[in-house]
């Protein structure tokens, strides 16, 4: 294992006033109730399973790569933000990252555990890369060049494409609530089907997306409501799963409230028992809808912005504290200079890495 560069006071210099409340906070809901992160957690978590021989070895291979090798936890660099948010809007601000070969070299300097971009940019590349870093090849976008822009995810390649360019894992993403989710789900469990019949892993985006989660905060951030994106995600045999980071609760009633309408089903438990409004307890919340972690829980680390790298590692932090499995960070790092970039990403793992940031 690699030392940890980031020293436990520079953790908690990065975390400023926060950092006594996040690196001692005991959480609500025990951790002997999941299935944590560790160096046998394949061996331990998804030796039984349905998975066939070929599905666990790439799961390990994609655990078994990086600064983060055989920990257990995984740092992943996302770029498919050429199609989310425009090329243009994601790469001007670095444009080295137009040519697709500078995100693999990005993700390889920075010792990720694998890259996920697009099929054609992986197809491009892929006999120089395939063997030396994880693909995740994503293989359905939301684009937003039509007029009006829809919100829809929708599939750009097929799982075939994926394999044939020797990818370890497709990626997927669902919008949950949206009015298209009836359809996503139905698509990416029949495409999850045939990676798993291919010997890939499986990797699911559960976002929320509805104009009525929108009101007085915004509850697509909701641990009720992303927690129960991820339950639906594991539902579908995803074998990893990507949430953003909660940043409220009580989703539903907020939503019925707003609309003067009857809302999905929950429980007062949930909020009185399961959890309280600490950031460790939401995501906490997230990882028990993961299987009680068996499958595991990566958080994003939020768009990019002046405090990138206090945020980084206040999402690990509280990513890693609540039972989680680690980040997956991309306009953070691809944004700019490219050793900037690595040295965030060693900021973020670095706290994977510390004895002293232990399970709440």
């Amino acid at each position: 294992m690699t030392t940890t560069l980031l020293q436990t006071n520079s953790i908690e210099s990065l975390l400023g006033k926060e950092a006594e409340n996040l690196l001692t906070y005991k959480a609500k809901v025990s951790s002997a109730l999941l299935h944590l992160p560790g160096a046998d957690f394949i061996d331990r978590v998804w030796i039984n399973s349905d998975r066939s021989p070929r599905v666990i070895r790439n799961l390990q291979q994609i655990y078994s790569t990086g600064r983060l090798a055989n920990t257990g936890y995984l740092s992943i660099l996302p770029v498919d933000q050429g199609i989310e948010h425009s090329a243009g809007a994601s790469f001007a601000p670095n444009p080295i990252y137009f040519d697709p070969e500078n995100i693999v070299k990005l993700a390889i300097e920075a010792g990720c555990n694998a890259v996920a971009t697009t099929v054609g940019g992986l197809g491009n590349i892929s006999r120089k890369y395939a063997h030396k870093i994880p693909f995740i090849a994503k293989i359905n976008h939301n684009e937003l060049l039509t007029y009006p822009n829809q919100f829809d995810q929708i599939m750009f390649a097929d799982v075939w494409q994926a394999w044939h360019l020797g990818a370890t894992a497709v990626g997927a993403t669902i919008y949950f609530g949206s009015e298209h989710s009836h359809r996503q789900i139905q698509e990416v469990s029949q495409a999850f089907k045939h990676a798993h019949e291919l010997g890939m892993a499986t990797v699911l985006w559960c976002y929320l997306r509805n104009s009525n989660f929108h009101q007085d905060q915004d509850y697509h951030l909701a641990a009720d409501l992303t927690g129960q994106a991820n339950h639906l995600g594991v539902t579908i045999e995803a074998d990893i799963i990507k949430q953003k980071l909660p940043e409220c609760n009580h989703g539903y009633g907020a939503i019925a409230k707003a609309t003067g309408r009857s809302y999905g089903k929950t429980d007062e438990r949930v909020y009185t028992e399961l959890t309280t409004e600490h950031p460790i307890d939401l995501t906490r919340y997230q990882v028990l809808n993961c299987y009680a972690g068996r499958v595991g829980l990566i958080n994003s680390g939020g768009a990019a912005g002046e405090n990138d790298f206090a945020e980084a590692v206040r999402s690990a932090v509280i990513n890693k504290r609540a039972g989680g499995t680690g980040l997956i960070s991309g306009r953070k790092t691809f944004q700019r200079p490219f050793e900037e970039g690595v040295k965030l990403f060693h900021a973020i793992q670095d706290v994977y890495l510390s004895p002293d940031v232990t399970i709440a």
